[in-house]
């Protein structure tokens, strides 16, 4: 048997006096800033989270065409872990931790540069979605009467992940204060179809115990749905190590039913149960033989987070990659989770599908990359370091409201309104598997 080590119930450390000071880098000579703070904790040592900001290219404004820079944030702490994230699109570019050999690797996907994360063939990499993340059925919604006929950018019919220029595609200003960052972006009454003003903002912060915490908000000035999530794509054998490795991960979720959805993943308005399906994964599986058994070999489903009443932050997720040791933990506040398995990444041979029974090998990493035929089409995505990304090479945990949630009574509420403050945190929490 093994177990995690180091966990512990969520929660956050004892309050620091110190509050972090400017450190000058004096070996950077691209005009960075390396921002330092010491979190007092229950640890008998307090350990340092290091803070560095630099530059990451230049963007347009999709709107103005304003040429604006990119800045890219990195933390570090003493475990080893690092993480990046560029204020263009708000988007996690990087998150490295140590395995349990002591090997660090990269385990989200993403890009070198702005041209890739601009590409059209980037599935939205470790972006800050919005204004609505998730589909909004038939592109159409009624608040107080009014129908509203916003953008449709899913199979010509429906909205994904607020439209043709989503949140994704700005670069947000910034704020940092000690080891926090602050992102923010303005959008405006009317923008892809939707009414009223949002200002939106998204804070992140590496903490010591290797917990990276994701605190988004939002107000308007209209009454308007706002369903804000993160959509990094992990893989924590590493970025590059494709399908084989994402099916040796070991899934479970604290979740009891899933929105049922039509043939275009449009919600019905139905909550089925998933015990005796194969969504049942409140105890955990593998999570290859797991797709094998879903219509379509993959997952790309809301789950509803099981809570108690009144609760707050909640267990959401554990994923647990056996061979290199690594293991994730999810913790929200939302009542939802889009559990997502790269389905629509590329395939060049059709031939990428996950087995009832993981290989005999099942503790041997193993790269087994596709021969991508001379007259394919249907290309693998070029991502970090040359990189090539293929159908199923990683999963998603998107915490949201459900699905298309303003077209359904039944759903929480989705609409914000003027006085109301949009909050929605979640804490992802990296660590070892400890073997007795």
């Amino acid at each position: 048997m093994s177990k995690i080590a180091s966990f512990e119930s969520y929660g956050e450390p004892a309050p620091s006096s110190n509050k972090g000071s400017y450190v000058s880098d004096g070996s950077n000579r691209s005009g960075s800033v390396t921002v330092k703070t010491m979190d007092g904790s229950h640890h008998s040592e307090a350990q340092a989270v290091s803070l560095t900001v630099d530059g990451f290219g230049t963007v347009k404004d999709p709107l103005s065409g304003e040429v604006q820079p990119v800045k890219r944030f990195t933390w570090t702490n003493e475990n080893g872990m690092s993480v990046q994230v560029i204020s263009y699109g708000a988007i996690i570019t990087s998150i490295k931790i140590p395995g349990k050999n002591g090997a660090v690797d990269d385990v989200v996907l993403g890009f070198d540069n702005i041209p890739g994360y601009q590409g059209a063939n980037n599935p939205y990499f470790g972006a800050t979605v919005g204004r609505v993340a998730n589909r909004i059925g038939g592109g159409r919604f009624t608040i107080d009467g009014v129908v509203y006929e916003i953008t449709k950018n899913f199979e010509g019919r429906h909205q994904l992940h607020g439209g043709k220029i989503g949140f994704d595609k700005f670069n947000w200003t910034s704020h940092v204060e000690g080891t926090v960052v602050t992102l923010s972006h303005t959008n405006m009454d009317g923008h892809e179809g939707y009414p009223g003003t949002v200002l939106a903002s998204v804070t992140y912060e590496l903490k010591e115990d290797n917990r990276l915490v994701v605190k988004f908000q939002a107000v308007a000035d209209k009454p308007t749905p706002v369903n804000l999530t993160n959509h990094s794509y992990f893989n924590l054998a590493g970025h590059n190590t494709g399908h084989e490795e994402v099916y040796r991960h070991i899934i479970s979720l604290n979740a009891d039913r899933i929105t049922e959805t039509d043939e275009d993943s449009i919600p019905t308005g139905k909550l089925l149960c998933v015990g005796g399906t194969p969504y049942d994964l409140r105890i955990p599986r593998e999570l290859g033989p797991a797709m094998s058994r879903t219509p379509g070999e993959g997952y790309d489903n809301n789950f509803c987070i099981t809570k108690g009443t009144e609760q707050g932050m909640t267990f959401t997720a554990r994923v647990v990659h056996p061979h290199s040791g690594r293991v994730l933990e999810v913790y929200t506040d939302q009542p939802g989770v889009q559990l997502y398995t790269s389905n629509f990444m590329p395939d060049p041979n059709r031939n990428i599908r996950p087995k009832p029974i993981n290989a005999a090998d099942y503790y041997e990493l193993t790269h087994l990359e596709p021969v991508v035929p001379s007259m394919a089409t249907d290309l693998p995505i070029r991502g970090k370091g040359g990189a090539k990304y293929f159908k199923h090479g990683a999963f998603c945990l998107e915490t949201q409201n459900y699905p298309d949630a303003i077209n359904h009574a039944n759903f929480p509420n989705s609409v914000l309104v003027p006085g109301e403050t949009y909050s929605h945190e979640v804490v992802y929490k990296f660590g070892l598997l400890e073997e007795n």
